[in-house]
């Protein structure tokens, strides 16, 4: 992401919409004001909710916050699988608490990154990774929570701790960006796959074939904002009001009309999440 290149234009409307990963405190939000702020300018398209993601302990105290401070606003809680080597008996118990509270709608994001083990000073193992993710795993299931599973370079090992401790009733694979054949496998195991803006982007061909295969029901779409930007923002500064251009994109590649994948990701989201469906 380029400081460099302003902020897209607003997209025209597209309703309704959730956007179902987001990092509203990454995107600047500090307190009540700019969180609303920030869903304001998402609400005028049509994203009318947004799940604030944690990747942190700190980003979890705020995401519980920013979903108690405005009600389009709702949280999942987690320690990033880059950081699992802080999970220490204290910061499991402040996440457990966290996770706890009403408006957390999912414990993540958690999983794997076999990217940056190596590469970032401070990373953790992958030991310490699987130590993280079985242990968010089992908090999700005890309280019953949606499972969301930040996957990188780790597609086989990620199916295989699922299928050990036993997945939770749902699991969504944030901005999934494996192929067809990986998509098949969560598809029949009954994930739910969440697309970004990386499914715009002219190097995704392997991407673009692996959304063909999604049923409606089990696909959901998000921004990941700050990052991500759909093309051909590229590199620009992302937020939740970038939603409507990703989604477009996404319904060109399956043939759809993006006002009938709104919806219907809106549905799965709704269900997803246990949000109440919005009147009207």
């Amino acid at each position: 992401m380029s400081k460099d290149r302003p902020a897209p234009e607003a997209p025209q409307p597209l309703f309704p919409l959730v956007d179902a990963h987001t990092h509203l405190d990454a995107c600047g939000a500090s307190d009540a004001a700019s969180v609303r702020k920030i869903v304001d300018r998402a609400a005028a398209v049509g994203v009318e909710r947004v799940v604030t993601v944690a990747d942190d302990l700190d980003a979890a105290r705020f995401a519980v916050d920013a979903a108690n401070w405005d009600a389009r606003v709702y949280a999942a809680v987690a320690i990033h699988p880059t950081r699992a080597n802080v999970l220490d008996d204290g910061t499991k118990a402040e996440i457990e608490r966290l996770a706890g509270d009403p408006r957390v709608v999912a414990v993540g994001e958690t999983g794997f990154d076999f990217y940056w083990p190596g590469k970032l000073d401070g990373c953790a193992t992958v030991p310490e990774q699987e130590e993280g993710f079985r242990w968010h795993i089992d908090l999700a299931k005890r309280l019953g929570k949606t499972l969301m599973i930040h996957n990188r370079d780790a597609d086989q090992a990620l199916l295989d701790v699922l299928r050990a401790e036993g997945a939770p009733d749902t699991v969504v694979f944030h901005c999934f960006s494996s192929d067809a054949a990986m998509a098949r496998e969560c598809i029949d195991a009954g994930y739910v796959l969440s697309f970004s803006g990386t499914v715009s982007f002219k190097n995704a061909k392997a991407l673009r074939e692996a959304a063909l295969l999604v049923p409606a029901d089990q696909l959901i779409v998000e921004t990941d904002a700050p990052f991500l930007t759909p093309h051909p923002f590229r590199g620009a500064p992302n937020e939740p009001y970038c939603l409507p251009y990703t989604v477009r994109a996404l319904a060109e590649v399956r043939g759809e009309e993006p006002e009938a994948l709104a919806r219907a990701s809106t549905v799965t989201a709704e269900r997803v999440y246990g949000l109440r469906p919005v009147s009207g």
